[in-house]
């Protein structure tokens, strides 16, 4: 059975929505949970134009992810589930990659995300991170879908 579920979060209805699995998994394995979050000042950085980004910006962002981490770890300790947290910069890559690296270095049993599960031109523009890690991954993974898209 699964006892070290990797679970990364960036505070989305959708990455909730794969917290809530891994805790429920967890529970009745009794395994454990490690919440990932990557700071994501790539995007920051296209919304705001690379010349704007600060390093007050890149703060705020690193204080943004550890207050989503502290939230997760709280929900997963208040039922029952123990759990840590790992933040990473952004600087390092792709999440996915990101994700499998810690897949091996922990290592997990098994990842549960969120996912969107956009198609068509949507996914075609965006990408997945949850099909890279899905294809990318050592152990199984474990999607969730978020809300319906139209």
């Amino acid at each position: 059975m699964y006892q070290r579920i990797l679970v990364p979060v960036d505070g989305s209805p959708t990455s909730l929505k794969g917290l809530a699995e891994a805790i429920r998994l967890a529970r009745l394995s009794g395994g454990q949970i490690r919440l990932l979050y990557m700071v994501d000042a790539l995007s920051a950085a296209m919304a705001v134009g690379a010349y704007a980004l600060s390093a007050d910006v890149i703060d705020q962002l690193r204080a943004d992810g550890e207050q989503i981490l502290r939230q997760a770890r709280d929900q997963a300790v208040a039922e029952g589930v123990a759990a840590d947290t790992v933040l990473d910069e952004g600087l390092n890559g792709r999440l996915a990659d990101w994700v499998v690296e810690q897949v091996r270095t922990w290592p997990a049993d098994v990842v549960v995300l969120g996912t969107h599960g956009r198609r068509g031109v949507g996914r075609l523009l965006l990408g997945s991170d949850a099909e890279q890690v899905l294809r990318a991954s050592p152990v199984p993974v474990l999607l969730v879908r978020g809300q319906e898209t139209e």
